[in-house]
C-alpha cells in the first residue's frame, strides 16, 4: 500500500482516503478556498515551528512543506494555460523563487518571520473581503 501525504489535512492517509478526500474538497470548495487552506496549514506549521524550543525535524518539515507548496505554484504558474495575467504570473514566481532562497536560510537558523508574512498576503490576496483567520494574524 503506498501512502501519500495531503497537503489539505496534514495527515498521512493511503491512496484511495486521500484520493476521495480530495475529490470531495474539490467538488465542494473553490480554487481559491483550496489555495487559501492549503496556505493556511503550511503558515499554522511554520509559525508552530518558529519557537527556540521547537524541535529541529519539526521546523525542517514546516519549511520543506512550505517550500514545495511554493514549488508546486511555480509549475501551475509556468504552465501556459495558466489564466492568471503574465505581469501577476510573473510577480509570484518572483516570490516563489524568493521562498526557495529564504527557505535555504532558515534551514541554517534563520528567521522564519518574512516566509510566514508573505504567506498571510498571499491568504489575504485569496480572501480580501473576509476576517483573517486564526494563523493569518499577526501574533
Amino acid at each position: 500500500m503506498q501512502i501519500y501525504s495531503s497537503p489539505l489535512d496534514g495527515l498521512t492517509l493511503s491512496n484511495g482516503v486521500a484520493g476521495a478526500y480530495g475529490a470531495v474538497i474539490r467538488q465542494t470548495e473553490s480554487p481559491r478556498d483550496i489555495e487559501f487552506r492549503v496556505f493556511e496549514l503550511a503558515t499554522t506549521a511554520l509559525s508552530a515551528a518558529d519557537r527556540p524550543d521547537v524541535p529541529v525535524g519539526e521546523r525542517t518539515t514546516a519549511l520543506h512543506r512550505n517550500r514545495e507548496l511554493w514549488q508546486t505554484l511555480a509549475v501551475d504558474l509556468a504552465d501556459a494555460n495558466n489564466a492568471l495575467p503574465d505581469h501577476l504570473r510573473a510577480d509570484l514566481l518572483s516570490l516563489a523563487i524568493w521562498v526557495t532562497r529564504e527557505t535555504s536560510g532558515a534551514m541554517r537558523g534563520g528567521s522564519l518571520d518574512s516566509l510566514i508574512a508573505v504567506n498571510r498576503r498571499i491568504m489575504q490576496g485569496l480572501r480580501p473581503n473576509q476576517g483573517e483567520s486564526a494563523s493569518c494574524r499577526s501574533n
